[in-house]
Order: C-alpha cells, then sequence, then structure tokens
C-alpha cells in the first residue's frame, strides 16, 4: 500500500489531470455550498459576508484556473487551498 502524501498525491493528480478534473469541480463546489450554506446560516454581518466572499472566491478561483488552462501544480494547490479553507470554515460555523 502507498503511503500517502502530498507529493504522491500531486503526481496522482497531475498523471491523470483529465480524470480528476470533473471530479474535483464536483467536489470543490459541493464542499462550497455546504460552507456557504453554513455561514448563512448563521445570519448577516460584515463577518459573514466577509467568510462568504472567501469561500465563494476560492471556489470560483479554482474553476476558473482550470478553464483558463493553468499549470497543473498550480490548479493542484488552489484545490488544496480551497478544500482546506472550505472544510475550516464549515468547522468553525458548526461548533
Amino acid at each position: 500500500m502507498k503511503a500517502l502524501s502530498l507529493k504522491s498525491l500531486q503526481h496522482e493528480f497531475e498523471h491523470d489531470y483529465y480524470m480528476y478534473v470533473p471530479l474535483t469541480i464536483i467536489l470543490n463546489s459541493c464542499i462550497g455550498s455546504i460552507a456557504a450554506m453554513t455561514v448563512l446560516a448563521q445570519g448577516t454581518s460584515l463577518l459573514t459576508g466577509i467568510e462568504l466572499t472567501l469561500c465563494v472566491s476560492l471556489c470560483m478561483g479554482y474553476n476558473a484556473a482550470l478553464l483558463a488552462g493553468s499549470n497543473r501544480t498550480f490548479a493542484f494547490w488552489l484545490l488544496l487551498v480551497s478544500l482546506a479553507a472550505n472544510l475550516l470554515l464549515i468547522l468553525v460555523t458548526l461548533l
């Protein structure tokens, strides 16, 4: 069994790039929409607006990077940042 590391995940993403593009778009959009829903469930305030802007910007940024045909390494790291930030937003708003 292979050990999971960022380098091996990045190599796998770059090797099977065209397989991972639709899967990660769906994954990132679903996680982002859950994060947006949990942020909006708190009500409306300046902090909520900033959190929602962060969530939407990261999801749209990843999708735009894929559509623009950016570097595969950049797309991989943008995916990780987007998923980490959205999961962190979900955890913070639910706790």
